[in-house]
Order: structure tokens, then sequence, then C-alpha cells
């Protein structure tokens, strides 16, 4: 089955970015540096160039990259925006909320495109959607995670008492409290009994699983990035203690646990492209609305289901944008 993705902008106009032509007349070559804290930040700048390659960008020819990774040590990060910055860049494109936030500690006056981040408004990294101001716009994400448990009950009827793994320090205390108040509401409305447990360093994903609590029989996973480093190890521990188990992104999918749900990466990092190619022929950042996903994607693990004595139902699959036999 093919992913079915779109993205709409909330002033619309990006997908109609023409053909890079200043650069390849004026000879100048632009410098682009490229921000993340994952240590899989991999397909996420190979699916960026290419979207500079559909609007007519060649690598070497009109942009050179600078590429800067944590590799899941966000405390790296403010060193690594200050790097690219005396590297004098054109541009920064950011992966995630700690890089978008730590490179615009860095600079105030280098133009930045966050590719994916979460609560922009609300931790100060822009001052709405509609008019972001400053040098920083590009995509936000939205937190589904309530939708994930929806979806992993539909998958799995027999889910009742499902651990929701969180990262206690990705959030201001407010918006946490938020986020597990409608976790708790969402897992109520399905007849599910919910057990938050908290871990913030990629060492502590073992003793997290310690304190899963009797009877756990599902497991839902946030998008952070210790969350997201130790992906694999997760969906391992979960599959050896036969728990199902989905997360908010497909990598979650793609690492092994059972189903994944949220934003299409690839093709935000691709449009991505579209934003940097406004902002060197001019265009202002602040004046660029920041975006926001319209679809969303399903992907179902039918490995781990056979590996889980699972039969997903049909009903589930059909809605599936993609399964992975």
């Amino acid at each position: 089955m093919e992913r079915r993705t779109f993205m709409s902008t909330i002033a619309g106009g990006l997908l109609a970015a023409p053909v890079a032509t200043e650069a390849q007349q004026s000879g100048k070559i632009h410098r682009i540096g490229f921000l993340s804290a994952n240590p899989l930040a991999g397909n996420n700048s190979k699916n960026f160039l290419r979207g500079l390659r559909d609007l007519g960008y060649v690598e070497g020819r009109d942009f050179v990259t600078e590429y800067r990774s944590a590799e899941g040590h966000a405390d790296r990060l403010p060193e690594l925006a200050a790097d690219l910055v005396r590297a004098r860049v054109d541009v920064i494109v950011t992966g995630g909320t700690p890089a978008t936030m730590a490179a615009k500690q860095a600079t105030q006056t280098i133009p930045i495109v966050f590719a994916v981040a979460g609560l922009v408004v609300e931790k100060g990294i822009v001052r709405s959607l509609a008019q972001p101001g400053g040098n920083v716009t590009g995509q936000q994400f939205q937190a589904g995670h309530s939708k994930v448990l929806q979806l992993l009950k539909d998958a799995v009827p027999e889910v009742t008492r499902v651990v929701f793994l969180y990262d206690p320090d990705s959030l201001p205390a407010e918006a946490l409290g938020t986020t597990l108040k409608l976790m708790h509401s969402a897992a109520q409305a399905q007849n599910v009994v919910l057990q938050p447990v908290a871990v913030s360093d990629p060492t502590g994903v073992p003793k997290a699983f310690a304190e899963f609590g009797r009877g756990t029989n599902g497991l839902v996973l946030q998008t952070t990035t210790v969350v997201l480093m130790t992906a694999k190890q997760i969906c391992k521990l979960a599959l050896q203690r036969r728990l199902p188990t989905s997360g908010h992104g497909r990598v979650f999918a793609d690492a092994g646990c059972l189903m994944s749900y949220g934003e299409n990466l690839d093709d935000m990092f691709r449009r991505a492209a579209a934003y940097v190619d406004k902002i060197l022929k001019g265009a202002k950042p602040g004046d660029l609305p920041v975006e926001q996903p319209t679809k969303f994607e399903l992907v179902i693990n039918l490995q781990t289901a056979k590996a889980l004595g699972l039969t997903i139902p049909q009903s589930v699959l059909l809605r599936a944008d993609e399964v992975i036999q």
C-alpha cells in the first residue's frame, strides 16, 4: 500500500516555488547548515536534499551543506549551533524542537527553517503561526498521542492496561500536564487504564520497563529525542515482553514496534527545501507562515504482529497507509 501524504500551508504558496536560477546566474554558492539532535537524522537530510534537487538546485554548484548532529546528546546543541554561526552559513535547517531552540539562541540574524518542531508558539520560537516574525519559520508537528492510543486499541481490542512512555524534560511543565491529562481522558474513553512512565535518559530505558505495572498489555511512545534514539531498544524490549506497541511517527514501526501513526517526516523535510529556496531568493523568514500537517500516516508492521501472535482486524489494515510485510 502506498503512503498518502499531503501538507497544506496556512497561507499557501510554498509548493509553487520557482526553479533555482539566482545562484546559477550569480555564481554564488550558498552555505546551508543542518542541525539535529537525532542520531537517525541521515534520512532527514537526504529528503531535504531531494527537495532542493526538485527545485533545481545542484549540490556543489549552487550550495554546500554543513552538517552538525548532537547524536542524541541535546546538551551539545548550543555549541553545534554556535559552530554553524561561525561557519557563516546563509541559512540553518533544524530537525526537532531542541535543535530549533538552540539555533534561535545562537543567532537572531541568520534565517532558521525548522523542518519539524513542536509547540513553536508556546516555546517562543515564533510569534504566531501565521506571522512568525524574527528570523525563524518552518513546519510544526502536532502531538497526536491520543490518536496513537485509539489506533492501538482498534488494532488490539484486548488491550486494557497501557503504559505511556514519555520524557518529562521534553515539554514545559504546563504543556506536559496538558498532554498527560489528554492521554488519561483518551484512555478512559477507550476503557483503558493508563500508566505514565518517565524516561529522561537513553540509559534509563530498562529501568523504565521495570516500572511497568502488573497486567500491562500495551505501550504507547511519545516522540522525543530520547525515545527516538532508543526506538530499536524499546521495540525489542516490548517484543520480549509481548507488548503491542505504537508510537507517534513511523520510525517506531520501522524499528520493529507493532504500529505507528503521525506526520510523514520524510515529506516534511523535503518540503523544508521550499522555505530555504524562498529565503535564498530574498524572502524574510518572519513573513513565511508556519505550516501544519493535515494528513497523517498509519503504518502497521505485520512481522511484529506475527511475532506477537496477533491478527490485525481487516478494518484497521484497510486504513493503513503502509503495511510492513
